[in-house]
This record gives C-alpha cells, sequence and structure tokens, in this order.
C-alpha cells in the first residue's frame, strides 16, 4: 500500500475477516441445508479458513494453491451492479473434504468443483465449498462460482476506503490489503499468488482496464468487452480493475516493453506529461534494479476523491491526481520489483515492501534532484513520527501502514548502503528482487541474504535500525 495513513485499521477488517466451520448448503446469501448434493466418501478434512498470519490470522484459506483466476465481470456503471462468474485452478496441498474462499457481500448464485455441484455455505466473508467428492492431495481442481450484486466499498476507520470503489462513470477496484474479497472470491492472502485472465464487459463508450496485457477488446449489442491476462503470478490485493471513459495512450519503454496508461478525462491533460515519462522512468529503475519483472507496465490516473491514496497494482498503479507526482510514480514503479515480484510472505513482511519503495524516492531524489540520498536520510531520522516502533515489529495491524514502515523501512536500507558500500549495495539492490522474483520473501530472508552478498555480520545495522526501539543520539 502506499501514500495513505491508517490508524485504525485491524479494527475495519475485525467485521471483514471471520473464520468458521464448514457445513453443506445450499446458494445464496447466506444458505442453509444440503441442497439435494450427494456427498461421496469422505477421506478428507476441511481446508483452514485461515492461514493464521501474526496481523490478519483469518485472511486467507488452507489446503490448497491457487495457480489461475479466470474473472468474467458485466457491470453496469448505471445501478452499480456486477454479474460475474469466477473459474479458479487450484492444487489441493491436503486431502480436502471442504474448501473456502474469501468473499465479502455479494450473492453466490451458483458454485460447482469440476462440474459437479458443489453445497455452498455463508458465513461472514467466508465462502465454503464441499464438492460432490474428496479432492486428493496433489490433486488439481477447478472450482466456479457465478455471483452478483453490488460490491461493497470498505470504509476504515480512518477515512480511507478499499474494495469496490464508485466513481462518476464507473469503478475503481483496489485491494490492499483484504479489498479484493468485495469483488471477487479467492485466497485472498499475499502468500498464494496466480496468473490472471480478466474479462471486463462494460457499456460501449466506456473502457474497461486491468492488470496485465489487453489481448482482446470488441464492441456489440451496446456493450465492449475487453480481455487482460496477467502472465506472471500476482498477489490478490494487487488486482486492480478500472472502468470509466478514459483517455487511454500506448506506449513503449526503449526495450520493448509495451506501456498502457488510462487517466479520467477530467486529468488527462494535467497528468499527461508525468504519464509520459513512465518509459524513461522504467528504464532508469531498470539500471538500478535490474530487469522489469513483469511482460507490461502504465498506469491508470483518477480524479482527486475517487480514491484516497496511491497504490501499486501490479504492472497498472492507480493515483488520484492529488498523489499523482514524480516522487510517488517513481515510488509505485519500484513497487513492481519490490512488493509486487517479491511479495512479502505475511503481512509483517511489508516494510521490504515500503520501506525499497521510499528508498526508490530518495534515489529519484539523487539521480534527478542532486539531493543526497544522505539528505533524505537525515530528513526522516529527524521525524519523531518514524520512531514510534520498529519497522519488522508493528505494534498492531492498525500499524502496518504507518511511518516507521515507510521511513525507518527505507532508512534500514540506506544504513545498509553505508555499511557495504555503493558497489555492493548496487548488487544487493538488482539482487535480492532477481533472487525472488515472482516469488514470496520473508524479513529473515532479506537479512540473510544482504549479509551473504556483503560477506560479513551485520547484527548491528539490524538490532537499531530494523528492530531497535527508541531513536539513536546520533543519525550515523
Amino acid at each position: 500500500m502506499d501514500i495513505r495513513s491508517r490508524t485504525a485499521l485491524a479494527t475495519a477488517l475485525a467485521g471483514l475477516l471471520v473464520l468458521v466451520g464448514c457445513t453443506g448448503g445450499t446458494v445464496g446469501a447466506s444458505g442453509s441445508g444440503s441442497g439435494g448434493i450427494d456427498i461421496g466418501g469422505v477421506h478428507g478434512t476441511p481446508g483452514a479458513a485461515g492461514l493464521r498470519d501474526p496481523y490478519f490470522p483469518k485472511l486467507g484459506n488452507g489446503g490448497y494453491d491457487v495457480s489461475h483466476y479466470a474473472l468474467d465481470l458485466r457491470y453496469d456503471p448505471k445501478r452499480g451492479r456486477l454479474d460475474a462468474t469466477a473459474m479458479i485452478t487450484a492444487r489441493a496441498t491436503q486431502d480436502l473434504s471442504a474448501f473456502n474462499l474469501d468473499l465479502a457481500g455479494l450473492t453466490v448464485d451458483s458454485a460447482s468443483v469440476d462440474d459437479a455441484p458443489a453445497a455452498v455455505n455463508r458465513a461472514g466473508n467466508e465462502l465454503t465449498l464441499r464438492p460432490r467428492d474428496d479432492i486428493d492431495k496433489g490433486e488439481e481442481f477447478r472450482t466456479k462460482v457465478t455471483y452478483s450484486g453490488v460490491p461493497e466499498t470498505i470504509t476504515d476507520p480512518d477515512g480511507s476506503q478499499e474494495g469496490w470503489l464508485r466513481t462518476a462513470d464507473g469503478a475503481l477496484a483496489l485491494g490492499q490489503p483484504a479489498g479484493s474479497m468485495a469483488w471477487f472470491p479467492g485466497n485472498h492472502h499475499p502468500s498464494d499468488k496466480a496468473e490472471y485472465d480478466i474479462t471486463l464487459t462494460v457499456p460501449a463508450g466506456t473502457q474497461g482496464v486491468a492488470n496485465g496485457v489487453r489481448t482482446s477488446e470488441r464492441t456489440a449489442n451496446g456493450r465492449t468487452t475487453t480481455v487482460w491476462h496477467v502472465a506472471e503470478p500476482m498477489a490478490s490485493y494487487l488486482a486492480t480493475v478500472g472502468i470509466g471513459k478514459y483517455t487511454t495512450k500506448v506506449s513503449a519503454t526503449p526495450s520493448g516493453l509495451p506501456v498502457l496508461t488510462a487517466a479520467d478525462p477530467t486529468v488527462a491533460e494535467r497528468s499527461a506529461k508525468l504519464l509520459d515519462r513512465i518509459p524513461e522512468l522504467i528504464a532508469w529503475q531498470e539500471e538500478n534494479f535490474g530487469p522489469y519483472p513483469f511482460s507490461a507496465a502504465g498506469a491508470v490516473v483518477e480524479r482527486t476523491g475517487d480514491a484516497g491514496y496511491a497504490l501499486e497494482t501490479q504492472t497498472r498503479p492507480v493515483f488520484p491526481l492529488d498523489a499523482f507526482t514524480p516522487e510517488i510514480l517513481a515510488h509505485e514503479l519500484a513497487h513492481q520489483w519490490f512488493g509486487n515480484s517479491v511479495t512479502p510472505e505475511t503481512w509483517q513482511d511489508i516494510w521490504l515492501s515500503e520501506g525499497f519503495a521510499v528508498y526508490a524516492e530518495w534515489l529519484y531524489a539523487e539521480d534527478f534532484e542532486d539531493v543526497p540520498a544522505r539528505t533524505s536520510f537525515e530528513a526522516a531520522f529527524e521525524s519523531d513520527a518514524n520512531w514510534a516502533f520498529p519497522p519488522a515489529e508493528p505494534p498492531s495491524a492498525e500499524n502496518l501502514f504507518d511511518p516507521p514502515v515507510y521511513q525507518r523501512g527505507a532508512m534500514v536500507i540506506h544504513k545498509i548502503r553505508e555499511r557495504v558500500g555503493d558497489e555492493t549495495f548496487y548488487e544487493i539492490l538488482a539482487g535480492w528482487p532477481a533472487t525472488h522474483r515472482h516469488g514470496n520473501a520473508s524479513t529473515a530472508d532479506f537479512t540473510a541474504y544482504v549479509e551473504d552478498v556483503a560477506g560479513e555480520d551485520l547484527d548491528d545495522v539490524w538490532d537499531v535500525w530494523l528492530y531497535g526501539n527508541g531513536k539513536p543520539a546520533q543519525p550515523d
């Protein structure tokens, strides 16, 4: 997540992430009874309804690993209604008698597993499916869920919003940390990344924009259907959909990477100059971070107020106009390496994403504005807000996006640079995202990697800057 302050996130999510048991049921908003489905011999057990994340223990689901989502979304902006189908391809990691998907609101109209009807139960944001036959460990299976309704906008106590945000001419879907469950069922924890195909059908004259590469677009019978393909693994919180009357532009980086940008027409002229810099900035970041990790790039710029923050949605970050600056653009583009390709193993590791992204801002200031990174470090050091807690140990979920995670996280990165020297530091800067490309990594993975490349113990850096309580006397 980027460029927003969250002060009470855990409270907001408490009502969203409900851990429930698994029973058979009929489809519908709540579900009850067996629905007349013949359940075969049981030898498996239900998958867990949460992955025990240190901050969101009920987020995500156990017992399976998703490899692909095919989302077919049909949206009516006037009514705010979504009619959709999700086809989820997964592999069982245990013998499964039932499994859960995260889904907030919306009505489940039907569900099947491998083309056979599945019993359905709804409780809170847990959608429990019991297939006709148990699924063996290691077996690949396909789940189809047809659902509909008006997607929820999730409002946190600090006023920031995620999930499905309605705009003047359409909608915008943002998902960090749990908002993606407002518009499609899935395993909504960052540790379960998957490929995506997203099909958007909207009224003609309106466009549907999503992550990845646009593979087709057609208009018929007053509706426009656009298909987007995400070839590389993506955490669900990084999935996005933008629906509106966008001004779009297609270009390419010097290496030939396709770049597609979309801007609300009321802000298109004011955002055009900076949008045109995306190929240049990606080329600059490739010099520092190594090859760009995805098949497409770009951005979506909305009106101020359509979203309260910028977000690093994969391949196509989203910005409200008032957060669309060169520094924030550098920040969100850097996330494509740090956070999107190398995704936190748990939400406790989010400082790795945000610390590197803020450091990208400092590098931008250093390379484009002649402001040394040390100057940015010293400014961050002087802010008392950055010393409320260690970046690797936020006190609670509501603090995951507080200043220490961002600014003090960047201070950790700079202290590594000062300790090991620029040559080794830039080896780390490109080597870390290459080593864990398209995977997940933890803080322990990172500290071990840095020490291995540096060839020395850095406990003094970790003890003071990463895990230490309180502000050191001097920034040395």
